[in-house]
């Protein structure tokens, strides 16, 4: 559907665990086909004395969820449903848009995050086949995708996603999507 490349969700890991080491990480090209600089900033360790025993963070209460991630990406799938498998939830992937009809419909998720570009079947055409089942109605559908204009949006909504999160998706703003309540979301 579109070209295919980017920073997908391994950018987004990666932020999120620099993020939690205090760090930072940003990216720089000077355009297409001339590469990448990645810069990784990480503070310093205290001194030994000046060390603090490490303390696990506090998990973040909410439910878990049935989640499907649907990418034709496998790599990029995996990743995210292990993520979402860490942070307690039961995930099952698919990677077209004829898989994702099919697990959606044995799994019944409450929550699917669906790329919009994919082989057989894309996203959005995805969506509408689920939202025509008496059994997707009420799921969540996220659209998943690097494209994130009003154009974009407006696409998702039109073919029934209740949000739309753009490439590469930070933890918090995937933490804050599971914990809100089902149903439409700020995110579009």
């Amino acid at each position: 559907e579109r070209a295919r490349g980017g920073l997908g969700i391994g950018l987004a890991l990666v932020k999120g665990l620099i993020e939690m080491h205090g760090g930072t990480i940003t990216a720089a090209s000077p355009g297409p086909r001339q590469g990448s600089t990645f810069t990784v900033r990480l503070p310093t360790l205290a001194a030994p004395q000046e060390r603090v025993s490490p303390v696990s963070p506090e998990p973040r209460p909410r439910p878990a969820r049935k989640i499907l991630v649907v990418d034709d990406n496998q790599d990029a799938a995996l990743t995210m449903a292990d993520m979402l498998e860490l942070l307690g939830d039961e995930v099952r992937t698919a990677h077209d848009g004829l898989d994702a009809i099919a697990t959606a419909e044995s799994f019944l998720p409450e929550i699917i995050f669906m790329d919009v570009g994919m082989p057989r079947l894309n996203g959005y055409d995805a969506t509408r086949r689920i939202r025509a089942q008496s059994w997707g109605k009420q799921m969540t559908i996220v659209t998943l995708t690097g494209w994130g204009q009003e154009a974009d949006r407006a696409r998702s909504r039109a073919a029934g996603c209740d949000a739309h999160l753009v490439k590469p998706v930070s933890l918090d703003d995937l933490e804050a999507l599971l914990a809100a309540p089902p149903g439409p979301t700020d995110a579009m």
